[in-house]
């Protein structure tokens, strides 16, 4: 049994991960445990107060508990706007307190992105502008070229939870473009698994979304390969060993050696 976990914050579309689970291998267990979110807005100062080590920290003992092999900071906004070294430097604390390797949602795109061997990406955000914008900021430190930002200016995380398949698709739709060889959807909060084949379909392009990645990213931490096609192209193929990934990309979790 491989189980990994997540902290997530809040009650929002935490429902995705036992979707997930289900269409995983039988022996893979995704554990959730919710921190505490006070304030769902999504503006830079209530977001980036989600990952402060206090409450990241408060979690950790549950996931222990239950014999995680890997922990994943389950939230966007709470690390990407950290910048790529903040984000680092808060999962790095992560992995040492939780004496696991640890990553983040916002890191694991990069990795995803890398897995299916694109460059150039669209983000489609639910988020307002000047969020969306740090998100594609985050994404163009590691040398990824964004295509370009669609950001739907949703204000809260509750609001995102309730969006149905269509307005999915109509977001992913309006950042789209030629060149773009991969679609991003941040926001935990939003729930996309139950879409993945239509979008990809859609789009003729592999969607890469938050809590997909967030699973992914789990396992690939816990050296644990995965397939499950209707999880998108993410999983679609058998995972091959993992390549060395220079500068660009930094470190991107701790006690671990594995980049993709």
């Amino acid at each position: 049994m491989t189980t990994v976990g997540f902290l997530y914050p809040g009650h929002f579309a935490e429902d995705d991960y036992p979707r997930m689970e289900i269409l995983l291998d039988s022996t893979i267990r995704l554990v959730v445990h919710h921190t505490e979110s006070p304030d769902a807005a999504y503006r830079e100062e209530p977001l980036s107060a989600l990952g402060t080590p206090g409450r990241l920290a408060a979690g950790i003992e549950e996931l222990q508990r239950s014999g995680v092999q890997s922990i994943v900071w389950a939230c966007d906004g709470g690390s990407f706007l950290y910048g790529w070294q903040g984000a680092h430097d808060q999962v790095a604390a992560l992995a040492r307190a939780a004496g696991v390797p640890a990553s983040s949602t916002s890191i694991g795109f990069v990795h995803a992105v890398r897995k299916l061997g694109a460059e150039r990406v669209a983000v489609a955000a639910t988020y307002p502008e000047a969020v969306a914008e740090r998100f594609s900021a985050f994404l163009r430190e590691t040398g990824m070229e964004v295509t370009g930002t669609h950001a739907a200016g949703v204000t809260e995380a509750a609001e995102a939870a309730v969006w149905s398949a269509e307005q999915v698709l109509d977001l992913a739709r309006a950042a789209d473009s030629p060149e773009a060889e991969a679609v991003l959807i941040p926001d935990t909060a939003l729930h996309t698994v139950s879409h993945l084949p239509e979008l990809e379909e859609a789009l003729g392009k592999p969607v890469l979304t938050a809590n997909q990645v967030a699973a992914r990213e789990a396992l690939r931490l816990a050296d644990r390969p995965a397939w499950a096609p209707r999880l998108g192209a993410l999983f679609a193929h058998r995972e091959q060993p993992p390549a060395p990934v220079s500068r660009g990309s930094g470190r991107a979790y701790a006690h671990s050696k594995k980049d993709q």
